[in-house]
């Protein structure tokens, strides 16, 4: 399994570099689209690292009706803690090059939206392997309803990704074409 997940993630990334090449920004102008149907549920979103598609223009937008926090990474085989998160929060280097609030006030999402590497219409979605928001997302979800966003570009969309029972799903994903709600 680890050998076909590690050729599914190169596949992944080859894609995703290749859209992030011509990215226009109207990804973050449907993500705000769709949680403008969310105002003041707590969310979270990310700090975009290499080619992951940037959710901060939606997270703005969405930080005047409620709070919004950045993903922080406290261990290995932990879950994320959330930090809230506004425009102008001093932000400084965290682990795995992500940046994270200077001084983290942690709160509880309702919703996640999730970086990713590849994702398929069946609500699989392949990160980078090491189950931070799989974990996340299980412990969230054992708790109350927590709504799972992918966003990505449509070019990481891939079919029969191996998944294993661990792999939270997805609820939606949203790329700069389209919104597809998974929960029918």
């Amino acid at each position: 399994m680890a050998a076909i997940k590690a050729t599914a993630r190169q596949e992944g990334f080859a894609r995703r570099k290749a859209a992030h090449a011509i990215d226009t920004g109207t990804g973050a102008a449907r993500l705000s689209e769709l949680l403008a149907g969310y105002r003041g549920v707590p969310l979270a979103g990310y700090m975009a690292i290499r080619t992951e598609i940037d959710p901060r223009p939606a997270m703005e937008e969405a930080s005047a009706h409620g709070p919004v926090g950045v993903p922080v990474i406290t261990g290995a085989g932990e879950p994320l803690l959330f930090a809230r998160w506004e425009p102008d929060t001093v932000m400084i280097k965290g682990a795995f090059g992500a940046v994270i609030p200077a001084d983290c006030d942690y709160f509880e999402p309702e919703i996640l939206i999730v970086p990713l590497v590849a994702f398929d219409l069946q609500g699989g979605r392949l990160g980078y392997g090491g189950g931070y928001y799989d974990r996340t997302l299980e412990q969230l979800r054992a708790r109350r309803a927590t709504l799972a966003v992918g966003f990505a570009y449509t070019a990481q969309q891939a079919n029969g990704l191996p998944l294993e029972p661990t792999d939270q799903p997805l609820d939606l994903i949203v790329t700069e074409r389209d919104v597809i709600d998974l929960r029918a």
